[in-house]
């Protein structure tokens, strides 16, 4: 399984618009529209779990596209990297 990472989106776009997208490509496992914490509105972008052999067609065929006036960026998701230590910011 691949994790695309896909930015530069519309913030009108929904999750069900990005599943209907990448069907065309191949089958999705998962699909997740980050959202905003506080306004639950769209931060403009998403996570798109697909087979291998999936996702390299869709960064093929779909990194680039105009997608509800914005050129999609699409690209394999990296995973970011854990914080160390604690909170913090107590007075000393």
């Amino acid at each position: 399984m691949t994790k695309l990472y896909v930015g530069n989106l519309p913030w009108t776009a929904t999750e069900e618009d990005i599943r209907e997208l990448f069907s065309d490509v191949g089958e999705i496992q998962s699909a997740n529209l980050i959202l905003d914490r506080e306004t639950h509105r769209s931060r403009g972008f998403a996570f798109v779990e697909m087979s291998q052999a999936d996702a390299e067609r869709a960064i093929s065929q779909l990194n680039g596209k105009d997608f509800q006036g914005r050129d999609l960026r699409i690209n394999e998701a990296q995973e970011k990297p854990r914080r160390s230590g604690g909170g913090g910011g107590g007075r000393w």
